[in-house]
């Protein structure tokens, strides 16, 4: 009778939820928000809500309020209805890194879009990662090259820098990112592709990326159907890896496209929350997001690598001053500005010289390489400038020496600054083009 006692106490225990799963109710649903009451959970936690039909949607915690939990599902909340039982399923959220996601592809929750087999191994870290103190970050004292000839040559960047790379709708940019990939000698290359089209996603990978530049890089995706929590996840997993990748001693570069469709996601969160709409209908947690994303990037502890970051940012009718574009700047050491009116000309890359710049430049490049990015800069603004004048035939030769230099080299410039995508320039080659370019004139 004893044995038969402790049996049926045994099927018990297995039938009762464990002590720490304690279930609360789902009270309401409003847009992308979920309110749940009865069940305690910080802000960030995964919360699993059981549906009538036995399965289940995992939802996080973006607030509460007076015993209220509010919460946002990582994907559709068909199927959920007022009554669900609602627990705490983690208190964090964690993803697993490791060196065997190189030449992979993923989602937001790590798991292959590639059609290989899942990805073991590795060890599991929080998801907002850790930025260095300051004053224990090494120096940007070295160059990297990125196998793009104007960006060697006139715009160097270097290990640890980060970049925004400010473009329109249709101007060349994910087949800069994808010569970037290609040529650059960093050791691993992180892409996180936030927003896209799911058409664009496949594209990139397979004709832009390439088998070769996939072998040393990992791909995130979340495309612009995914919930906005989601797409925030990629990004926090991109810059994750990269973390991993750099407290490993090797040189990271970081791609993001596009930060942007980052804070459009964001802003879905904070309004579906309820805070204030600020600039452009964005809420203050945008402005808080996009700085302390682009501090996780950036030089490492000494014995660490480096994460050479670029985000690209869109700029919504060719706009420079969107408030996105604009925070974004103050936060990054320099941007490289994409023009339409070049690209327009079938002139790609199409790097616009005159609003574009590397603050860094003037500490890793040598005087000499200075003066001639310099100097070639200068001519190719003042060509630009005047380029009426000269179309029409009002300017007189002699006027202006420098200018007569400028409209001498103009078709050497021109050369020097395009780049087929499958070429690739080495910065020694490219200062030595620099300087045969500007012996012409």
């Amino acid at each position: 009778m004893l044995s038969l006692n402790k049996y049926a106490d045994s099927i018990v225990r297995q039938l009762k939820p464990p002590r720490s799963r304690r279930y609360g109710t789902l009270t309401r649903i409003v847009g992308l928000t979920l309110e749940a009451k009865g069940v305690s959970a910080a802000v960030g936690s995964i919360c699993r809500i059981l549906r009538p039909d036995g399965e289940h949607v995992d939802a996080q915690v973006v607030g509460f309020e007076s015993g209220s939990v509010y919460l946002m599902p990582l994907w559709q909340a068909t199927g959920l209805s007022a009554g669900c039982r609602v627990y705490v399923h983690k208190e964090t959220d964690t993803a697993l890194v490791g060196d065997g996601l190189l030449g992979r592809v993923v989602d937001a929750m790590g798991e292959p879009l590639d059609a290989q087999p899942k990805i073991t191994g590795g060890r599991p870290m929080g998801l907002s990662g850790s930025t260095p103190n300051p004053l224990e970050r090494t120096p940007i004292d070295k160059v990297l090259d990125v196998g793009i000839r104007a960006l060697n040559a006139l715009l160097t960047i270097g290990c640890g820098q980060r970049i925004g790379l400010i473009a329109g709708s249709g101007v060349g940019k994910s087949v800069l990112l994808g010569m970037l990939t290609k040529f650059t000698a960093a050791d691993v290359v992180v892409i996180g592709l936030i927003g896209e089209r799911g058409r664009e996603v496949k594209e990139f990978i397979q004709n832009t990326l390439g088998p070769e530049g996939l072998k040393k890089s990992v791909v995130v995706a979340a495309p612009a159907d995914e919930s906005p929590l989601l797409r925030i996840r990629a990004t926090h997993l991109a810059h994750l890896y990269a973390e991993h990748f750099r407290a490993e001693g090797k040189n990271v570069l970081l791609l993001m496209d596009s930060l942007s469709r980052v804070a459009h996601a964001q802003r879905e969160i904070g309004l579906a929350v309820g805070e204030p709409p600020t600039a452009k209908g964005y809420p203050p947690s945008v402005f808080s997001l996009l700085p302390k994303l682009i501090e996780r990037s950036g030089t490492g502890r000494v014995g660490e690598g480096t994460i050479t970051a670029m985000y690209t940012l869109l700029a919504e009718g060719d706009d420079l001053n969107d408030p996105i574009v604009d925070i974004a700047r103050a936060s990054l050491d320099g941007q490289v500005v994409l023009s339409r009116a070049l690209a327009d000309a079938a002139h790609y890359p199409a790097i616009d010289l005159m609003g574009s710049i590397s603050r860094l430049m003037p500490t890793i490049a040598g005087q000499d390489h200075q003066n001639l990015a310099n100097t070639l800069r200068r001519l190719w603004t003042l060509y630009q400038q005047n380029q009426d004048l000269i179309n029409v035939g009002a300017y007189e030769a002699g006027s202006n020496p420098d200018l007569d230099r400028a409209i001498a080299v103009r078709s050497e410039m021109e050369n020097f600054l395009r780049q087929p995508m499958h070429e690739q320039v080495t910065a020694d080659a490219a200062l030595a083009q620099l300087q045969e370019c500007l012996a012409h004139g």
